[in-house]
């Protein structure tokens, strides 16, 4: 949850649309520029306003080879609640 002035502050900068649209999905406001979209489709933004240690994703190494150590080289289904689900068992 965001501080009042915060929000306000979004408010004017997105517009009332875009404010009530966020308010509905997210339940808050946010702010900022268009930075880069990864395989996955999460869409990532800068806000020039609050400074962050963390380099932006386009800057990033572990982002920009997209993948990371401990990944699978592409994305496994979930099979919870399938025939193929892991089951335990007593020995």
């Amino acid at each position: 949850m965001s501080t009042i002035t915060r929000t306000l502050r979004n408010l004017r900068r997105i517009g009332l649309k875009e404010y009530c649209h966020q308010m509905m999905n997210i339940g808050d406001t946010k702010a900022g520029t268009y930075i880069a979209t990864d395989r996955y489709g999460n869409k990532y933004y800068e806000n020039q306003d609050e400074e962050l240690p963390h380099k932006p994703p386009t800057e990033d190494a572990v982002l920009r080879t997209g993948q990371r150590s401990w990944e699978l080289p592409e994305h496994r289904e979930n099979l919870t609640a399938s025939r193929a689900a892991f089951k335990t068992y007593s020995t």
